[in-house]
């Protein structure tokens, strides 16, 4: 009995070592880059040893795989929220400007993933081949709507890769050119968090014309972070599931 719990402890002991390192991991892609990232830089913030790192992935791209992985997981998950708290008796279109604006709003307090993303494109073309190849089941989240808004609105089709490419542009921009963003705005405030809402209010306008969202509908916060439903990034339930 005693040996099975020290195997369960140890077995848990490993995972939490596992999970730390792809937090450190993560960490230091979006701060210095991929590229820039060694396994010596990882070992020394997580505390770990070199070796170690080496027997849970193998390598510093085996990592940034893992990381892509749990990324999807959690991504996924998110828009699965989404989805759910969309109101049932709304037509197509409110449901995908509701789609839009709310993922955009994560995205904007949660910059990590788009600033991996851009790290990706910047990198080997393996790196962001693996990131859009793992893209395909998110996308048929939300297929569904966007037929359903192209059947009820034929002289108005949409291509759903072009909205994700608007919400692209919106989310990079206020991750990479943050200090443009506060410029943009400087003369009416200092605070990040307004510029935030000020960046994602020009988003919202172009969203609920895009989609001719009735004044009722369209989302009027006073910041960003009251649009975020709190989804946990449970890096434990991650790694165990990528196993």
């Amino acid at each position: 009995m005693t040996e099975r719990k020290q195997g369960r402890r140890s077995a848990q002991d490993a995972e939490k070592t596992k999970c730390e390192i792809m937090r450190v991991a993560t960490e230091l892609f979006c701060e210095l880059g991929y590229e820039r990232v060694s396994l010596r830089n990882i070992s020394e913030k997580a505390g770990v040893s070199h070796s170690l790192i080496r027997h849970h992935f193998g390598s510093k791209e085996q990592i940034w795989y893992a990381i892509s992985d749990g990324l999807h997981l959690y991504m996924e998950k998110y828009i699965r929220t989404i989805i759910q708290h969309m109101p049932a008796d709304v037509s197509s279109n409110v449901k995908l400007y509701n789609f839009s604006v709310r993922l955009l709003a994560h995205m904007l307090e949660f910059k990590q993933p788009m600033q991996l993303i851009a790290d990706a494109v910047r990198q080997e073309d393996a790196l962001f081949d693996y990131f859009i190849d793992n893209s395909g089941e998110i996308e048929q989240l939300v297929f569904q709507l966007a037929e359903q808004y192209n059947d009820q609105h034929p002289e108005a089709q949409i291509k759903i890769w072009e909205i994700k490419w608007q919400m692209i542009m919106y989310a990079h921009g206020a991750a990479s050119l943050t200090p443009f963003m506060k410029e943009t705005w400087a003369d009416e405030t200092d605070s990040l968090e307004v510029c935030l809402l000020k960046h994602w209010e020009m988003y919202n306008t172009m969203m609920a014309c895009r989609f001719q969202v009735p004044d009722e509908y369209i989302l009027r916060p006073t910041k960003v972070s009251e649009l975020v439903y709190e989804i946990e990034c449970d890096l434990k339930g991650m790694s165990e599931e990528l196993s």
